[in-house]
């Protein structure tokens, strides 16, 4: 597979919060039923995990009510099955998300007018997929343990790594080379990082709202937004090649 060359000037938004998100937005439009397929085959794995482990949902909720919001005082151990479904949780976390690096290779091709295929949402899975895989692990530790420490230092650490998943794909990077070079990017235009990565969240989870089951169609944005921040910050890449 050919490297990818540098990339065309800058055809993107400009660099500021609000144009990346509008930017983000004229993308999403242009994806939006395939961002829904990727939500959809991911809840679906999930509803399978959760028959496959016989996890009861409905006993942690009991719980929950039980301790009055003491998180502490959840009996963990009382409600069967959820340690197994737990981790197979997390791990479909993990495996799901070359999917949603397919849905930024989309929103590039809607870019350049190009046809649009199902089997473009599947890219992540054949190319560069193991660094997707490890970057992935890195990127939950590390914003799991930031939102655990009273949730508002997860919303400082997020835009370093907004153009992670970009730079997997345009420039088959390694794992590490794409924290490199997404938090030096970040570091030196953190305001406006900061700023499209919020935004971008807060419209993401958006969705919860519409009864809940709304977030299936909002939840992609954030990838998106990562895009958009991409274009503006490296200027659009050219169209791929797709691995055979």
């Amino acid at each position: 597979m050919d490297n990818f060359q540098e990339f065309e000037q800058p055809m993107g938004p400009q660099k500021s919060s609000g144009d990346i998100i509008s930017h983000a937005f004229e993308m999403y439009k242009g994806v939006f039923l395939y961002a829904l397929l990727a939500m959809v085959i991911y809840i679906v794995a999930s509803i399978f995990i959760r028959a496959l482990t016989g996890f009861d949902s409905m006993a942690l909720s009991e719980e929950m009510r039980s301790s009055r919001g003491n998180f502490s005082g959840i009996d963990f151990w009382a409600i069967p099955n959820l340690g197994i479904y737990s981790g197979l949780s997390g791990l479909l976390g993990i495996l799901i998300t070359p999917l949603f690096v397919g849905i930024i290779y989309m929103a590039n091709k809607y870019n350049f007018k190009q046809h649009l295929d199902v089997s473009d949402l599947f890219i992540g899975y054949r190319q560069n997929f193991v660094n997707i895989l490890i970057y992935t692990v890195l990127f939950n530790i590390i914003l799991g343990i930031s939102f655990a420490m009273c949730v508002i230092p997860g919303f400082f650490v997020l835009p370093f790594f907004l153009l992670g998943y970009p730079i997997l794909l345009f420039e088959n990077a390694s794992f590490s080379d794409a924290l490199s070079k997404s938090f030096n990017i970040a570091k030196e235009n953190y305001g406006v990082f900061l700023g499209a990565s919020f935004l971008g969240l807060l419209i993401s989870i958006a969705g919860i709202f519409l009864c809940g089951i709304g977030i299936i169609a909002t939840m992609p944005f954030f990838i998106i937004v990562s895009y958009s921040t991409y274009c503006a910050y490296c200027g659009r890449p050219r169209p791929l090649h797709t691995p055979d």
